[in-house]
């Protein structure tokens, strides 16, 4: 076990391509874990022992493909809900529609007094590794998040107050709640036509090859609508380019770039779509949300990137570049690493971008609407379609 944990050690130190945007010591994470890794008494106590060695990097796209159940539910497709430090309080700002969080009563502009019945201050700074200065704002904001996910086997308890100031306790992950990672009925796209001529295509797999013939007869059947909105916001896990390429293809008159990829170490170069069947002309709205995540968050930068679209709604989960494998041989452990950053082609590394169209569901006027990113979507799409080309 000792020599896989010096195989990690070793590869992340060499490939990872983030530590430029880390506090993280990691001669230090090698110190600390090192002999512990040695000591191991199992294969569950090494697997919770590297999982404490990769949260000292507090990247969500860096993580084990093995766990056990006491590990941490995974960000953003293991969490339901959403919060982020304003002002010195954790305030809770977008919930995953149809899960526990939201099933429970939580809503956004809610703010955190405790989880697991610690004082949110106390739970962040015990979250944080000890390899990682505990003030660290990027740490706080990972540490925040892993803790409102949770693990696989405790089910989370929140206590929250909200404008009046008193504080109101919410237990999650309830019998009759739908848990993250539950399985959903549905199809991998849905469409439909909107008032206004406007269409509607939903997206949530962009893993299977079987989305895109799906997505080509949606498309097609919205051809002559007057505007189209894309909806990228419940795809919370990763995918594959050979299914998320084939669709940018469908919006590009000519072979565009529409992603920059940095290596470590290595020459920038650029990811590139071709135009492929009947491209859609008319004007496009793509709506994204935290549960944006990885190849989707791709698609919706790419696209603002080439000027084919316009991007409404919160911040996307923000992960951390392309991501590569690594298999540790004596233990069979596969665990995924950031080892290229990515980016818009503007420069903006992809986990910092904001969409034009930023949509506050915190506001009053929107927490009124049922789905504020959705309606300011619908006046984007009118507007442009309005518009003369």
């Amino acid at each position: 076990m000792a020599a896989d944990f010096d195989l990690l050690w070793s590869t992340l130190s060499a490939r990872y391509a983030y530590f430029d945007r880390k506090a993280t010591d990691w001669a230090c994470v090698k110190k600390r874990y090192g002999p512990e890794a040695a000591e191991a008494k199992s294969p569950a106590d090494f697997v919770t022992l590297l999982e404490r060695a990769l949260d000292e990097l507090y990247d969500p796209h860096t993580h084990l493909k093995t766990n056990t159940p006491g590990s941490t539910r995974l960000i953003p497709s293991g969490l339901d809900v959403w919060a982020e430090w304003q002002d010195g309080r954790a305030v809770i700002t977008q919930l995953r529609p149809g899960f526990s969080a939201e099933q429970a009563g939580l809503r956004p502009g809610m703010r955190l007094r405790s989880v697991g019945g610690l004082p949110v201050e106390e739970a962040v700074r015990r979250r944080i590794g000890r390899c990682v200065p505990k003030d660290d704002p990027k740490a706080r904001a990972w540490a925040l998040l892993a803790l409102l996910a949770g693990t696989h086997h405790t089910p989370r308890r929140l206590e929250v107050e909200g404008a009046d100031g008193r504080p109101r306790r919410f237990e999650l992950d309830r019998p009759e709640h739908v848990r993250v990672g539950a399985a959903r009925p549905g199809p991998g796209v849905a469409s439909r036509v909107l008032e206004g001529s406007i269409g509607y295509l939903q997206v949530r797999d962009l893993g299977s090859d079987e989305t895109v013939p799906l997505f080509d007869a949606a498309l097609d059947a919205l051809r002559d609508t007057g505007a189209l909105i894309l909806d990228l916001r419940d795809i919370p896990s990763g995918g594959n380019t050979s299914v998320a390429e084939p669709m940018l293809a469908r919006f590009v008159e000519r072979t565009l770039g529409y992603q920059r990829i940095l290596p470590r170490g290595g020459e920038p170069w650029m990811r590139t779509v071709s135009p492929r069947g009947p491209v859609y002309r008319a004007p496009l709205v793509v709506l994204v949300g935290r549960w944006t995540a990885s190849m989707a968050e791709g698609m919706a930068i790419g696209l603002d990137g080439t000027g084919r679209a316009t991007v409404v709604g919160t911040r996307m989960a923000g992960l951390n570049g392309a991501v590569f494998d690594l298999e540790l041989p004596n233990t069979g452990i596969r665990l995924s690493y950031a080892a290229e950053k990515l980016g818009h082609l503007d420069g903006t590394p992809r986990e910092d971008f904001v969409p034009p169209v930023l949509v506050n569901l915190a506001d009053r006027e929107a927490a009124a609407l049922g789905d504020p990113i959705l309606e300011a979507g619908l006046r984007t799409a009118r507007r442009l379609a309005a518009a003369p080309r």
